[in-house]
């Protein structure tokens, strides 16, 4: 868990405003602006951030369904087809406001589960739809709760495992969901375990609780009673890149990712009566971070690491030949993303880079590749770029894994260098327990559109090169995370990507409050900063983290700061933009989601009243009905809109006017849209 990633069912959310695969519908008056002196047209916004025609394929266990995430209306909803006839699709779901951005199928490939929240409040609720009939049931019907998967297994086809924490909203009790009636049994009433493993049968076999340390006590679970003995203790280094994976079918094994002993988290085989373990993949220079496993038995055929890229490894010779063949026929970063149960069909997605990702069905008795339907067709053939993979070094000797975008014509001959330096964007990561990659970006894509070099920095604290480099960021926000950062902007100075005076930092939550600490701590170095989501007091931050984030309570403080004591809360303020707004010089622009349970809108309210009293100009966007990101389609494109023409002032990059793009969305500006290029006529705009 962290602070910036959204996560559900264990699906990551992009928080970006705007991001690619959440949003919707093209916002009225985003046509296409004439084309720039070079002949490289602007990409509208609409078909960076408006709706996508489908996303998220999966199909049904028995393989009889083909599932995607596609408009209805304007709004993202479910749709199906029989797997058969995939161009015979219909809506499943009537949602009319929040998008929906995730879905997954129940074990009886009879009904379709989803969950969504209300506002982006995060408090998600699932939801379930009959594929045959389309009637829909609200399976966790309860208010101020938010629900988790537990258990879900192919044995078990008429029920699944739930956490509510209705009870107490710091913990989850686990209950068993009928789905043909809705039914709720409670299996465990919860006194303070963070997290449950559950078998393929689902029985609980394991839970986790918080300890004094900042990691996690692992207890094993016997007829329904947790024992009083932890069979395994993670201390606070190994909190980020140790945790079970699942059960074999047979109970017998359980896999970990487990860094316990090594620096980079390593695939682990547990013999569960024994305790005997196995290692079965490891990386010396980056986490294993994905495996695949048999959709019957449970067993791991593939694990994958990623540093600079994502690289897959088979331990089953017989999905070593599936993967083979499909980099041999596939061009780009391949991702299986559904299985069914007979393991005869899977469904792959394939992403360019430097263009919307595709899905295919792939049949594995034939070989047999079919391309059912790409993300963003509208992007085929648009002037997209190139990300290139760095290894860039910080001034205490560690390497930084990065990726450089550059404006398209400005790298001629083609040696990842523009012939001449131009404005950069800094765009920084949200977390900071998270990582940027190697993967078509639409944020990214959008702003070298715009004339823009984009640079992306795993500094440290970033996920996925082990334990050390995690823990090399503890307690070093603005400091050392914030070097590295720094760091990376010189490289790119010193090596003509940029001009020292025309380069921005911008992000989203963490990546915010860099862009915060960009312009306070360092006031010069920036030309401007973009804060989305971004949290300016630390103490505040910690004060008001959702009750549902208990068990990872202890190890925030560790990480960040301790608000306990006298010495942590000195930490706290002195790392802390609010209390440094004095020193801003130049431009910032904020966004924020009024509903935001993570970083709530008094950590952007208070950066802006701080710089109301100082009078240093700042414009601040908000939004009514967001929260920790804005995932309708109308809110992103207008606050990308308010974005590039903010940067095209601070750089001298192009921007596609703002138009009528309020129109539909709930933006509002509580205060500095005179600072904004367009934005108090787009306000006035009927």
């Amino acid at each position: 868990m962290h602070l910036l990633a959204n996560t559900v069912l264990a699906v990551s959310l992009s928080f970006a405003a705007g991001a690619g695969a959440a949003g919707a519908g093209a916002a009225p008056g985003a046509g296409a602006a004439a084309p720039p002196p070079g002949g490289v047209p602007l990409i509208p916004r609409a078909q960076l951030f408006g709706n996508p025609s489908r996303i998220q394929g999966r199909l049904s266990p028995d393989g009889r369904w083909l599932s995607w995430i596609a408009p209805r209306d304007g709004v993202l909803n479910v749709w199906v087809a029989p797997a058969a006839q995939p161009d015979q699709g219909r809506p499943l779901t009537n949602e009319r406001t929040r998008p929906l951005r995730q879905h997954f199928w129940a074990p009886d490939s009879r009904t379709i589960l989803y969950v969504n929240d209300t506002g982006g409040d995060e408090n998600f609720l699932l939801y379930g739809v009959d594929v045959q009939t389309g009637a829909q049931r609200t399976l966790t019907p309860f208010e101020k709760t938010r629900v988790q998967i537990v258990g879900i297994s192919p044995l078990v086809p008429d029920r699944i495992l739930v956490g509510l924490n209705d009870r107490d909203p710091r913990w989850h009790d686990v209950h068993s969901l009928d789905l043909a009636t809705g039914r709720l049994t409670l299996v465990l009433r919860n006194e303070g375990y963070g997290g449950f493993e559950a078998d393929q049968q689902l029985n609980l076999r394991l839970a986790s609780r918080p300890n004094a340390a900042g990691g996690s006590d692992w207890f094993r679970i016997v007829d329904g009673r947790v024992e009083e003995k932890p069979i395994a203790s993670i201390g606070l280094d190994d909190s980020q890149t140790t945790a079970p994976l699942g059960f074999t079918a047979d109970g017998t094994t359980l896999y970990w990712l487990d860094s316990r002993g090594r620096d980079t988290a390593a695939l682990v085989a547990e013999e569960f009566a024994t305790g005997r373990t196995e290692v079965l993949g490891q990386d010396p220079r980056a986490d294993v971070g994905g495996v695949l496993s048999h959709p019957r038995t449970g067993v791991v055929q593939a694990w994958s690491s990623e540093y600079l890229r994502e690289t897959w490894n088979a331990l089953d010779p017989a999905i070593a030949k599936d993967l083979e063949f499909l980099r041999n026929r596939l061009q780009g970063e391949i991702d299986v993303t559904s299985r069914t149960l007979a393991d005869d069909a899977w469904l792959v997605v394939v992403d360019p880079v430097n263009g919307p990702a595709a899905t295919w069905r792939y049949d594995r008795a034939t070989q047999r590749l079919t391309q059912l339907f790409v993300n963003r067709p509208e992007l085929v053939g648009a002037p997209l770029v190139p990300m290139q993979p760095l290894e860039l070094k910080s001034r205490d000797g560690k390497t930084l894994v990065s990726y450089l975008t550059l404006p398209p014509g400005s790298d001629a001959n083609g040696d990842g260098r523009p012939e001449q330096p131009v404005p950069m964007v800094l765009l920084v990561h949200g977390g900071p327990w998270a990582r940027d990659s190697y993967r078509f970006d639409g944020e990214v894509q959008w702003l070298a559109n715009r004339g823009y070099a984009v640079l992306q920095v795993n500094f440290r604290s970033s996920t996925g090169f082990g334990k050390a480099f995690i823990s090399a960021g503890d307690r070093q926000w603005a400091r050392a995370a914030h070097d590295d950062l720094l760091d990376a902007v010189e490289w790119a100075v010193r090596n003509g990507i940029a001009p020292r005076d025309r380069v921005a930092i911008m992000g989203g939550s963490y990546g915010g409050y860099a862009a915060l600490a960009g312009l306070t701590f360092t006031p010069k170095t920036f030309a401007c900063g973009v804060s989305i989501v971004g949290p300016s007091n630390l103490q505040t931050l910690l004060d008001s983290v959702p009750p549902y984030w208990e068990a990872f309570r202890e190890q925030l403080f560790r990480r960040v700061g301790d608000p306990r004591t006298e010495e942590g809360r000195a930490l706290l303020r002195e790392r802390s933009p609010l209390f440094r707004a004095q020193a801003i010089e130049r431009p910032l622009l904020v966004g924020q989601g009024a509903n935001d349970p993570r970083v709530k809108q008094a950590e952007s309210d208070q950066i802006v009243d701080a710089m109301r009293a100082k009078d240093i100009p700042v414009t601040y966007v908000l939004f009514p009905d967001e929260g920790h990101g804005f995932a309708r389609p109308e809110n992103a494109i207008a606050f990308n809109a308010v974005a590039e023409n903010f940067l095209a002032q601070c750089l001298g990059g192009r921007a596609e006017p703002i138009g009528d793009v309020f129109r539909g969305s709930s933006v509002q500006v509580p205060h500095g849209a005179r600072y904004a290029p367009g934005v108090e006529a787009a306000l006035r705009a009927p």
